[in-house]
């Protein structure tokens, strides 16, 4: 009607039904700029950089899909395949600090006779080391030995390494994977950087390690999750990933899952953990898979796909108040809405009474919230209620209202059990690395590169969330892990290291 060349009736009567629709028009034009301000406010506020060039991309493409072989190919404990027109292995630089460790068979008296042992050459390997701020080379010597008696031979064996037949040590196999995925260095930057060393490691070299050396941690993530999953209660929460589609050249979303425990907050006694899970999509069934096992609270945000595993009544909800805060401050941000401030304001009150409870036991923890944040929870909910009415329902605000309400109904056990928290943070906290590395790397190149990413992000988050440097642990973990036994893998957690 409003782009129309107006004409004016005549009549009265029909003068004041065309000023009706023309007022109902004008009303509804005002609701979409109003929510067209809205998103365009939120689109600034999480708008990423310029895209990255061509040619960076397709770096990345490759190193996601040679990451997700490599881990493929160890997993299944299948042989390297030599490509023809893979480059030769450059021998490490003279450059680069000796160290040099002779390894003996223990004794100078033969095994079978006791006769002499004389030196008839050795065997070295070189094994590239990075130890914080600098590259050396362990010069692993074995003497070969031989009996002056009976001839027999006797020879040190070669201590199990990370990689089998591979040249990096423990601690530069850390120092890639947390660069990766702590300092969201994608491999072909590191391999650059590695080249003003001296060091030819070409991008597909470290990709071959990352993939490798997730597959061989792979039962130490595992762990991490049996012991998130043995918790009370947890946090859950899940975060968009790019993963090239196969055959098309294009991406789809994936998601990476994380699930925390955190019981600092109430004086609980077990580390603190986080478990990352990835999926090709979002469907519901990927949570009902991971939390199998779990019984228990957990704090999440409203994601459908949650609904099946809380009506099974094996996981009970707890609902997020950041999520819902979040919501208001959009709005005040981009419209100055006086209700939007004043719902900003009495969300500050509760978290107030959660500063004081912060660090005491569930008890004490719930004593306070029945005391000073029950009234102000349910003052909230009906002044939320009451002002529905006084807006219009097609707002963005009102639709922030009738999500709040629906949110702190699932909310309220809270109140109640001191173990629970008033926000799923603890969850959301998991995924900034997640959303760091994601704009540095772009996507993912498959499943099983989505799956090496987890592991990674496992190691790394838990290890940081236990005051723990993850690359010094990394590389010890990586120096004895190949000679575990599964069944004692737990030993090794970073909760149980002593640095």
């Amino acid at each position: 009607m409003l782009d129309q060349t107006l004409t004016l009736p005549e009549d009265p009567e029909e003068l004041r039904s065309f000023t009706a629709r023309l007022l109902a028009e004008v009303k509804a034009q005002a609701i979409l700029i109003e929510k067209l301000r809205h998103q365009l406010a939120g689109h600034r506020a999480h708008r990423f950089g310029a895209s990255s060039e061509t040619a960076e991309q397709l770096q990345l493409a490759l190193e996601t899909s040679e990451i997700a072989a490599a881990a493929m190919t160890a997993r299944m404990k299948l042989p390297d395949i030599e490509e023809k027109d893979k480059p030769k292995r450059r021998p490490i630089p003279d450059h680069i600090p000796r160290m040099e460790v002779e390894l003996t068979p223990g004794s100078d008296a033969c095994a079978d006779c006791g006769g002499c042992l004389r030196r008839i050459g050795e065997d070295v390997t070189e094994e590239l080391e990075y130890v914080p701020g600098r590259f050396i080379v362990n010069r692993i010597v074995r003497p070969r030995l031989t009996c002056s008696c009976c001839e027999r031979f006797a020879q040190a064996p070669l201590p199990s390494r990370p990689i089998e037949r591979g040249r990096p040590g423990p601690g530069l196999l850390s120092h890639v994977l947390v660069s990766k995925y702590a300092d969201h260095l994608p491999l072909y930057r590191q391999s650059q950087i590695f080249e003003r060393e001296g060091l030819d490691l070409d991008r597909s070299t470290l990709a071959d390690w990352v993939g490798k050396s997730t597959a061989l941690l792979e039962p130490l993530a595992e762990a991490i999750g049996r012991h998130v999953l043995s918790a009370e209660a947890i946090f859950a929460d899940d975060t968009p990933v790019s993963m090239l589609a196969p055959g098309t050249g294009k991406t789809q979303t994936a998601r990476l899952w994380t699930y925390a425990r955190d019981e600092r907050p109430w004086e609980g006694t077990a580390p603190p953990a986080a478990w990352y899970r990835f999926s090709g999509d979002r469907k519901g069934q990927h949570p009902k898979d991971h939390l199998a096992r779990f019984r228990g609270w957990m704090h999440a945000d409203g994601y459908a796909g949650f609904e099946d595993l809380y009506r099974s009544g094996a996981i009970r909800e707890v609902a997020c108040m950041a999520h819902v805060r979040r919501k208001f401050v959009d709005i005040h941000r981009s419209q100055g809405s006086p209700i939007a401030e004043e719902a900003i304001g009495r969300i500050a009150q509760l978290y107030a009474v959660e500063t004081q409870a912060r660090g005491s036991p569930p008890d004490r923890r719930a004593e306070l919230r029945r005391a000073h944040a029950a009234p102000v929870f349910d003052d909230l909910e009906r002044w939320l209620a009451m002002q529905l009415t006084t807006i219009s329902g097609k707002s963005p605000l009102a639709a922030a209202i009738r999500y709040a309400l629906t949110r702190i109904e699932r909310l309220r056990p809270y109140l109640d059990h001191g173990i629970l928290e008033l926000d799923n943070n603890a969850a959301e906290r998991g995924m900034r690395a997640v959303a760091l590395g994601r704009k540095n790397y772009l996507f993912v190149g498959s499943e099983a590169g989505g799956k090496a990413a987890a592991i990674a992000y496992t190691l790394i988050e838990t290890a940081k969330l236990n005051g723990v440097d993850p690359q010094a642990w990394l590389a010890d973990t990586l120096a004895r892990i190949s000679d575990y036994k599964i069944t004692k893998v737990d030993q090794l957690l970073p909760w149980h290291w002593n640095g």
